[in-house]
């Protein structure tokens, strides 16, 4: 009598179930990676923040170094006087304005009180609020500046340890511009197996990605605190080098650092100098973003980094929540690597489609 097979058992849960399972625990498996790599970026900040400074300096700086390169200099004196430029550069500029932050600071700052005390007049609660903060500033820096003060240790450790994190970021800097040339090399001796060539393809394509946004987004700033600053000046609103400063840093942090430095433009011209400069102003701001958005970003900023902007709104979000401003100012170069390495992985994986399948040209 012939042996009877036993049925095969039926799956507890159908298939559509079993994928949806699958795709939670892959989702959920990749979640606590990136909470965990968050959290032990958080823990060691003092070391993270000059490393990823460093990245952001170095995409900045890597046309100039290849140029003294191609000029004849060697890679290392020439890492040396990047370097050099960096401390020239950003030390005039960080002088440059803040000088003028503190030469106009009370002109702003007043400005924007007679601002609130106007809203208020129409508006109520809103202006109110900006007219309560305005006031108060100049207290809650001085309070700040007390606290600092009889906690002089404490001021002193902070300092210290911002300056250490400087100087950090500027040694890998330079490591990093006069070693440039054996990174692919060393991503290579680190992937595990024959994964090299993909593991090099990602980094370039994050590097290029990041590059392309310091690159463009610096050009784009120092375009956009022109344009305003000379309105302003034309206008004749008080600080108006100031407040192109403002815009200058503001445009580091997409959407929302151009509308909030505009805005306050736009209040201290409209205390200062009445509606009618006060909309002239507007103008002026609004002008500056359209040609912004509709000809120096498409013509400057490289395709790798263009990305949706509620992904920048979310990104801006999240490093705001994680590392506050520092957050907000690297979420975005960060977001555009992480596009740059799912694009790579996209078009070295992607599923072939129906007109690349080898048995129709046969």
């Amino acid at each position: 009598m012939p042996r009877r097979t036993p049925a095969p058992a039926r799956p507890l849960l159908p298939e559509p179930a079993r994928r949806l399972a699958a795709w939670c625990a892959v989702v959920l498996l990749v979640t606590g990676v990136v909470a965990v790599g968050v959290w032990l970026c958080m823990v060691f900040r003092t070391a993270v923040t000059p490393v990823l400074l460093a990245l952001l300096g170095t995409a900045l700086l890597g046309p100039l170094h290849r140029r003294l390169i191609r000029m004849g200099l060697h890679r290392s004196l020439a890492a040396a006087l990047t370097c050099l430029a960096v401390v020239a550069v950003v030390g005039g500029a960080a002088y440059v304005i803040v000088a003028a932050l503190i030469e106009t600071g009370d002109q702003i700052a007043g400005a924007l009180k007679r601002a609130g005390q106007g809203l208020a007049e129409h508006f109520g609660a809103a202006g109110t609020s900006l007219q309560d903060l305005a006031a108060h500033a100049k207290g809650l820096l001085a309070k700040f500046g007390g606290t600092a003060a009889s906690g002089v240790i404490s001021g002193l450790s902070v300092v210290a340890e911002m300056i250490g994190m400087a100087v950090l970021a500027l040694l890998l800097i330079f490591f990093f511009l006069r070693d440039s040339d054996r990174a692919a090399g060393a991503l290579r001796s680190l992937a595990p197996g024959s994964t090299g060539d993909t593991v090099e393809a990602m980094a370039r394509r994050a590097y290029r990605a990041v590059e392309g946004f310091m690159r463009g987004t610096t050009f784009i700033a120092a375009i956009d605190a022109v344009c305003i600053t000379v309105g302003l000046l034309v206008l004749r609103v008080p600080g108006a080098v100031g407040l192109g400063s403002l815009v200058f840093v503001g445009a580091y942090i997409p959407y929302l650092g151009a509308f909030v430095s505009g805005a306050v433009a736009v209040l201290v011209a409209l205390a200062d100098r009445g509606w009618v400069i006060g909309l002239w102003a507007l103008g002026v701001v609004v002008a500056v973003q359209v040609l912004e958005g509709h000809v120096l970003q498409p013509l400057i900023q490289s395709r790798t980094v263009q990305m949706h902007p509620a992904a920048v709104l979310l990104a801006l979000t999240a490093g705001a929540s994680v590392a506050g401003i520092l957050g907000m100012l690297l979420a975005v170069p960060l977001t555009a690597a992480a596009f740059g390495v799912l694009s790579e992985l996209r078009s070295r994986y992607a599923a072939p489609g129906p007109e690349s399948d080898p048995g129709d040209s046969a």
